[in-house]
């Protein structure tokens, strides 16, 4: 599997995003702004956005809403299959977690770690989500909202796709780069191995 992981939106190779689409089509998945206290008509707005940003690149986008896949993980796999690849945007982690799980995405992810034609993309939760622990998120995010009636567990494990705390918006003109710094004690604190980002910047595993 492919990886395209940026501190906030597009970042600054949407050359090389375009490159690693396997097929030009890629499915965004929203589910990260699912968290209690996000206003609807921003949520909405957001989505259309980081959507219509991937279309002007000239990718073929469509909505993948994990709710959708809430124990159907055999549908979910068949379609990310005829996708090729995946945008997931920015928001909680833990929430997002919670839907992957709900979703099987978080197994499939695994069963396509050694795949070569599939590419795992997104910014900021996205990336987050992939470190082993998610105990460090819990200082910008809060680890405890539930959204989804399905479960009210809170997952602390992430999916270990990669071997260090993904850091975003670090020293950057964001709302939460002061916490980030937080995190980033926390994380010197705890002997966790991380990797900090400035919005724009992207890390791309192959």
């Amino acid at each position: 599997m492919k990886f395209y992981l940026s501190s906030y939106k597009l970042g600054n190779q949407t050359e090389k995003l375009k490159q690693l689409i396997p097929h030009n089509k890629i499915g965004y998945i929203p589910n990260a702004r699912d968290y209690s206290t996000a206003d609807p008509e921003r949520r909405k707005e957001s989505v259309e956005a980081n959507i219509q940003s991937l279309k002007e690149l000239g990718i073929e986008c469509e909505l993948l809403d994990l709710k959708d896949y809430f124990s159907n993980p055999e549908s979910l796999k068949e379609k990310l299959q005829a996708l090729g690849a995946v945008f997931i945007g920015g928001g909680n982690v833990f929430v997002l977690r919670q839907a992957m799980k709900l979703s099987g995405f978080d197994k499939i992810m695994k069963e396509f770690k050694d795949s070569t034609d599939f590419l795992y993309a997104g910014y900021s939760a996205a990336g987050c989500v992939l470190s082993p622990k998610l105990d460090a998120y819990q200082i910008v995010d809060d680890a405890t909202d539930t959204p989804y009636p399905q479960s009210k567990e809170v997952i602390w494990e992430g999916l270990g796709l990669i071997e260090y705390a993904f850091l975003p918006h670090y020293d950057s003109n964001h709302p939460e780069s002061e916490a980030i710094d937080k995190e980033l004690e926390y994380c010197k604190q705890n002997n966790i191995p991380y990797k900090t980002l400035r919005d724009g910047e992207v890390i791309i595993i192959e």
